[in-house]
């Protein structure tokens, strides 16, 4: 592969062997081409300036219409990251290799600001429906990007933890959230301890579309895809094996669909009412 080449083609197949660097090409986009999630930190630590400075440069991110529906909580307290990995460890499904948690950021939601304006400005609400809690949760997860991005400019590694709404009341209690506050995932960074592994994506054909929405070859470059990945990325185990055995052919679609045939966070929607959101 010539320098001026990604390794998109390796991450997407062969329609992005096209895809071209020119020398030009703000390094950047090399690293967002070479991007893996790192779970396999370094013991050092992140000092909190450092963490306090990406997230200020996370929240220079977009957000809708301005409102800044977004905060990012840090946790550097050694109790509570050990009673939150605790949590993010415990049962069949837990995230063991937060075991030993690396930095930890919370990136949340927080419509409650604009609710608190509209009462100092003795203006009507009147847009208390699911747009209010989307347009938040958006705003956290753009931060989030962002925030992956500066961190890994700087030579950190970074894995989001979207296990956090796995335990949303929880958590909410142990990080004091008001009504209308919520956690939209968690961040684990670190320096890493090794390069992390480049995950296979969806060919573009699938994912990019122009002008129009098209799902035209939808199920065979699903196939493709699958072979692709099993050749180059096998899973080292099945899931949910009592449930649904032993496939002879395990790919990227058999684990995911095995993934949402289980039920997950089928509590999330009342906790979201719970703390004050009206979802129609």
């Amino acid at each position: 592969m010539s320098n001026s080449r990604t390794p998109l083609s390796d991450r997407f197949g062969p329609e992005a062997a096209d895809i071209e660097f020119g020398a030009d090409a703000p390094p950047v986009h090399r690293q967002m081409a070479m991007r893996g999630s790192a779970r396999k930190f370094r013991p050092d630590t992140v000092p909190y300036s450092t963490l306090r400075r990406l997230c200020a440069l996370a929240l220079c991110a977009p957000t809708k219409s301005d409102l800044q529906q977004r905060d990012i909580i840090i946790i550097d307290a050694p109790s509570l990251k050990s009673e939150i990995a605790a949590l993010l460890t415990d049962g069949p499904l837990g995230q063991k290799w937060l075991a030993d948690i690396p930095n930890l950021l919370i990136f949340c939601g927080n419509n409650r600001r604009q609710r608190r304006i509209h009462a100092l400005r003795d203006r009507p609400f009147a847009n208390d429906h699911l747009d209010a809690f989307f347009n938040a949760a958006v705003d956290a997860g753009i931060a989030l990007a962002a925030f992956v991005i500066a961190a890994e400019a700087e030579g950190l590694g970074a894995c989001p933890v979207s296990a956090v709404r796995n335990h949303s009341e929880t958590l909410s209690r142990m990080l004091q959230l008001p009504d209308h506050v919520f956690p939209v995932a968690g961040l684990a960074v670190r320096y890493p301890a090794e390069t992390p592994p480049l995950s296979m994506r969806l060919p573009l054909s699938v994912t990019v579309h122009r002008n129009a929405y098209r799902e035209d070859g939808l199920d065979a470059a699903i196939e493709t895809y699958d072979r692709r990945r099993a050749a180059a990325q096998p899973y080292a185990a099945q899931r949910y094996v009592r449930e649904f055995g032993l496939a002879d052919n395990y790919g990227w679609s058999e684990d995911k669909a095995r993934q949402y045939a289980r039920p997950e966070r089928a509590d999330f929607g009342a906790y979201v009412k719970r703390i004050g959101f009206k979802l129609d």
